[in-house]
């Protein structure tokens, strides 16, 4: 009787099965190593470095080249955590492997924001008529609850000054330039030249590409206790000598009583606060359109 044949395999000759699994192995490093090309990005500047930490202000690694390809393994705010061929692993910046190119950011977490407490040290700015209360204190306070708000939501965040130090007006701006920053919002009190004959607040913008930023930050604000003076075109350096979306808000005038009363309260700062965190939370959503 003829005896029933097995199923240890296709059927086919043993030779032809091993060289079948021997393309099927070139195949997979091929396709690996294509995907590996495809999924990587050359360095199209020749200043490019590798960082420990996704900022500045983190330890250099080591330097890249021109030219030299890197494979993106994720990316968080302007930075992107690379393996080179030589299998080094770090932070690069998205302007340090082409300086044209900018990865979007379309909300908070991933957003890079330069708040500016105005003034500092033997800088004091304007004082109220009462107490002469400085308006140094109120920026920095201002500044530091923002700061403390977005940081909840892993934005990137950098103060101009986190203390009472006085920082030169050109340092500001720069600063942004430096980061990359993807908005600038510098906190300011107004004077008039005679107290108690002004009050409101006021939004102010330079360059066109902070407009936009403008508007939407100013709209945020609702019923803070002062009038809304909208939104103007602002001559300050720190919004004037800058690349990045700028904005300046002067929250009142400090050598008004009525509007002191209000700045130096902590339900208006918190309101205050929140109306520029919530602008900024839709200035952000807002880029999904435009980068569609």
């Amino acid at each position: 009787m003829e005896k029933p044949r097995t199923s240890h395999g296709s059927g086919l000759p043993k030779r032809i099965r091993v060289l079948f699994a021997i393309i099927f192995i070139l195949v997979g490093i091929l396709g690996y190593r294509t995907y590996k090309y495809f999924g990587q990005l050359e360095i199209q500047t020749n200043y490019a470095v590798l960082k420990k930490g996704p900022g500045v202000e983190y330890d250099q690694i080591s330097q890249l080249k021109q030219n030299q390809r890197v494979t993106v393994l994720k990316s968080k705010y302007h930075w992107m955590y690379v393996e080179t061929d030589d299998e080094k692993k770090g932070w690069v910046a998205d302007w340090m492997i082409n300086s044209s190119y900018k990865l979007p950011v379309t909300d908070l977490s991933n957003a890079t924001i330069v708040i500016d407490p105005g003034h500092g040290g033997y800088d004091s700015g304007a004082t109220s008529n009462t107490e002469k209360k400085e308006e140094k204190q109120y920026t920095l306070a201002y500044a530091k609850l923002l700061a403390k708000k977005l940081r909840k939501q892993n934005t990137k965040v950098y103060l101009t000054r986190s203390d009472d130090t006085f920082v030169s007006l050109s340092k500001r701006p720069a600063l942004a330039d430096q980061v990359h920053a993807d908005a600038f919002i510098s906190f300011h009190f107004d004077s008039s030249p005679v107290k108690n004959t002004a009050s409101g607040f006021t939004t102010y913008y330079y360059h066109k590409n902070s407009l936009k930023l403008a508007q939407i930050v100013n709209k945020e604000f609702g019923a803070i206790g002062l009038e809304n003076r909208g939104v103007e075109v602002g001559d300050f350096l720190v919004i004037r000598d800058i690349k990045e979306p700028a904005i300046l808000l002067e929250m009142g005038y400090i050598n008004s009583d009525r509007d002191f009363d209000q700045i130096s309260s902590k339900f208006y700062r918190a309101t205050v606060v929140n109306d520029v965190y919530q602008g900024l939370e839709k200035y952000f959503a807002a880029q999904k359109d435009t980068n569609k």
